[in-house]
C-alpha cells in the first residue's frame, strides 16, 4: 500500500513538473495578456513587478522547484492539519447591524474564512476576497478547504462593494464572484489587469493602479500598493497587479492588506497616510516553507505582520489568511498562537490584534488613542525566544 501511494505521489510529481516544463514550450498557450499599458515603476510595459527590486518568483524556502514541489505534494517535514475544523456560522440575525451608540457609526466584521471578510456599516456591506470554494486551485485541483466558510452564501446580506487584491485562486475565484455579481450587482474594485479575467466570467468591475481611488455608494476605495505577485496559469506570471485597499468610512478607515510579504515596509505607512485605519485585516499565515522560517518574500508571518500593524498605527486588525487552505508548512494553529506570543512579549495590546474565530462576528469598537509604537528591536527579540520559536 505505502508502495502504491508512492508511486502515485511521484506520477503526480512529474506532472507538475512536466507543466512547469511546458510552460517555458509552449508559453503563447499558457499566456494571458490581462492588461496593456504604459510603463511606471512598476510595470514594464509587459508585466508588473515589485518597486523595491524583491524577486518573488524565487522558490519558497529556498532550493529548486522540483524539491519543493515534492515536499507540497507529500508533506515531508510539514505539520500535519486536521481533516476538518467544525465551524458554527454566523446566523442572519447575527448579521443585522446594531444601532448607533454614540458619535461612530456601528462597524462589524465577520471572517469567513482565509481573506474573506464581511465589513458592515450603515448602508454598506462590504466583502474582501470572496472564496467560497472547496479547493483553491483550478479545474478541482488545488489545496482543500479545512475550515468551512463561517457564513453560508446564501445568508450573506445584499453585498454593495467587493474589493479582489490579485488574481491567485485562493483570493480570487470566479464562482463565488459569479454568484455574487448575479445576484447582488456588487460595486468590485481590483487593480489592473484583474479585470480581464472577471470579464471573462461575466462580471464588471473597475480596475485601478496603484494609488488610485473610485467613489462607491458613500464610500472612497483606495487601491495601495503591497508587496506580491500574480499568476492563473504558469507562463502569465505578474500579467496582472496585486494591492491591498484602504477604504474610507465614516467614523474611520478599512485598511484591507490582500496577500502581501512584507519588502521594503513603506506600504503600511503609505495607507495610513490616506486617513486614521478603524480596522485592519492583516495576513499572518502561509509563512513557513523550511525549518524556523518566519516570512517568504511573498507572505508575512505573525512577526512581519505585528510590524506591519505598527505602521498602520496600531488600530484594531484581524489577523487573516491562516487555517482555512493548508499552504505552507507550519501547523494550522501556529500562527495565532506566535501571533499572541509576540503581542504580550512586545508589550502589545492582545486586543488590538488578536486571534478572532471563523463566523463569529464581532463589532469594531471606535476610533481611540492608538497605544505607543512598538520597539521594533524588542520585537525581533521576542520572534527569537525559544518559546516562539518552538511553535511548529
Amino acid at each position: 500500500m505505502a508502495r502504491a501511494t508512492k508511486w502515485t505521489v511521484g506520477v503526480l510529481l512529474w506532472v507538475v513538473v512536466a507543466a512547469c516544463l511546458a510552460a517555458s514550450i509552449v508559453p503563447a498557450f499558457l499566456d494571458r495578456i490581462y492588461y496593456r499599458g504604459t510603463g511606471s515603476g512598476h510595470f514594464d510595459g509587459e508585466r508588473f513587478f515589485n518597486p523595491d527590486g524583491d524577486d518573488t518568483a524565487r522558490v519558497p524556502g529556498g532550493g529548486n522547484r522540483a524539491g519543493f514541489f515534492w515536499r507540497r505534494l507529500t508533506g515531508e517535514g510539514e505539520a500535519a492539519w486536521p481533516a476538518s475544523v467544525a465551524v458554527r456560522p454566523t446566523t442572519r440575525a447575527e448579521l443585522i447591524l446594531p444601532p448607533a451608540r454614540g458619535a461612530a457609526p456601528p462597524m462589524r466584521a465577520t471572517w469567513v474564512g482565509h481573506a474573506s471578510v464581511l465589513v458592515q456599516t450603515p448602508g454598506l456591506n462590504i466583502l474582501t476576497d470572496p472564496v467560497w470554494a472547496e479547493r483553491a486551485g483550478p479545474f478541482g485541483f488545488g489545496p482543500k478547504r479545512t475550515t468551512a466558510p463561517g457564513i453560508a452564501l446564501a445568508d450573506l446580506p445584499r453585498i454593495d462593494l467587493i474589493v479582489v487584491s490579485h488574481n491567485h485562486y485562493d483570493h480570487l475565484d470566479l464562482a463565488t464572484l459569479k454568484r455574487l455579481w448575479d445576484r447582488d450587482r456588487p460595486a468590485i474594485v481590483t487593480s489592473l489587469g484583474n479585470g480581464a479575467i472577471l470579464r471573462s466570467a461575466g462580471i464588471e468591475a473597475t480596475e485601478l493602479d496603484w494609488g488610485h481611488a473610485s467613489g462607491v455608494r458613500g464610500a472612497r476605495v483606495h487601491v495601495v500598493r503591497n508587496h506580491h505577485w500574480g499568476s492563473r496559469w504558469f507562463a502569465d506570471r505578474n500579467r496582472a497587479l496585486w494591492s491591498a485597499f484602504v477604504i474610507e468610512l465614516p467614523g474611520g478607515n478599512l485598511f484591507f492588506a490582500g496577500d502581501t510579504g512584507f519588502g521594503d515596509g513603506e506600504w503600511p505607512r503609505e495607507a495610513a497616510a490616506i486617513g486614521q485605519i478603524r480596522l485592519a485585516l492583516i495576513p499572518i499565515g502561509a509563512f513557513r516553507f523550511q525549518p524556523g522560517e518566519m516570512a517568504t518574500g511573498s507572505h508575512i508571518g505573525p512577526h512581519e505582520a505585528v510590524r506591519v500593524w505598527d505602521r498602520l498605527g496600531r488600530p484594531t486588525a484581524m489577523p487573516i489568511h491562516w487555517g482555512t487552505f493548508k499552504l505552507s508548512a507550519e501547523a494550522r494553529e501556529t500562527p495565532p498562537a506566535m501571533l499572541d506570543r509576540l503581542m504580550r512579549c512586545a508589550a502589545a495590546p492582545a486586543d488590538r490584534f488578536g486571534r478572532r474565530e471563523v463566523g463569529r462576528p464581532f463589532d469594531v469598537p471606535p476610533l481611540s488613542a492608538a497605544p505607543s509604537p512598538l520597539d521594533e528591536a524588542q520585537l525581533a527579540s521576542c520572534a527569537r525566544t525559544p518559546v516562539v520559536r518552538a511553535l511548529r
